[in-house]
């Protein structure tokens, strides 16, 4: 019988960190997880061996596998397939994607060309050093006090340059809509053309906001569909699209079927066990 652990912090650097998520699992059959995609960036620090990645299952099980002990992925609008073999412990960060300027040294947008990247190669041979040691320290709150001040210590350096003051306020406006608001409505609110912050939204994060929204919507009506589940109730689809600014139960199946690659009955099927032991409990909503 295998085991599955997950151990949560509370982080305190200023929202740049949503969430921090320590796991480890054991006498697990080999398999392919679905990393979905978030309005927010993954930075992962395998705690075993590395981990590999790709935008099919073919590539992450092939040879054109990313293989990287230290993992940055982008906003992007397709699962990342994750192979996870029978043991695996890491510690997984979802990083607001206007704090990369602060905490990776560059704007989000820079990593939205590949699904995922070493994170070595942005990082550089400090975070190595971090995951090493994280690797040898044996307590959750170790570990995670550990990684909070090496991100505080990044933060207080020199960074790759402030966000834009439209940017940020485009941002914030369309989490305050929880992803429901016009572009319209967002370009009145920033007083800048819908052209003009189309350009400047995708130069700092990689998406336009309409693909941002939509990211934003979606993750709310994900973590309804979890946390119904992890109630032990059965989920109700059109109210859950209802609640969360869908038109109907079809409009919020296609953005499952884009962003799982699966329907919402195989996904949860999919992922049931890993919904019941708190995977999916992040507390970025």
């Amino acid at each position: 019988m295998g085991s599955q652990e997950f151990v949560r912090a509370v982080p305190r650097l200023d929202g740049m960190v949503v969430s921090a998520v320590g796991y480890r699992t054991a006498g697990q059959r080999p398999a392919l997880h679905r990393g979905l995609p978030s309005p927010y960036l993954t930075v992962i620090f395998s705690l075993d061996g590395p981990i590999a990645t790709g935008s099919t299952p073919d590539r992450a099980t092939g040879g054109d596998a990313v293989r990287t002990d230290i993992v940055l992925g982008g906003l992007h609008q397709s699962p990342a397939y994750v192979v996870q073999p029978e043991h695996e412990a890491g510690i997984q960060l979802a990083v607001h994607p206007l704090a990369a300027r602060a905490l990776l040294g560059l704007p989000a947008a820079a990593l939205a060309g590949e699904l995922v990247t070493s994170g070595t190669d942005v990082l550089g041979g400090q975070a190595a050093e971090i995951r090493e040691r994280l690797c040898g320290l044996d307590r959750w709150e170790d570990r995670f006090a550990l990684l909070a001040d090496y991100l505080r210590r990044r933060a207080a350096a020199e960074g790759a340059g402030p966000v834009r003051p439209e940017v940020a306020e485009a941002w914030a406006w369309l989490a305050r809509h929880r992803g429901t608001g016009t572009v319209g409505g967002l370009s009145r609110h920033v007083a800048l053309s819908e052209r003009r912050l189309t350009s400047v939204f995708r130069a700092e994060t990689g998406l336009s906001p309409k693909q941002a929204a939509r990211l934003m919507r979606f993750q709310h009506a994900r973590a309804a569909v979890v946390r119904s589940v992890a109630a032990g109730a059965g989920p109700d689809l059109a109210r859950v699209a209802a609640d969360t600014g869908y038109y109907d139960h079809s409009h919020l199946v296609r953005d499952f079927q884009q962003y799982t690659g699966a329907s919402p009955t195989r996904w949860l099927a999919e992922e049931c066990r890993n919904i019941q032991a708190g995977a999916h409990g992040t507390g970025e909503d």
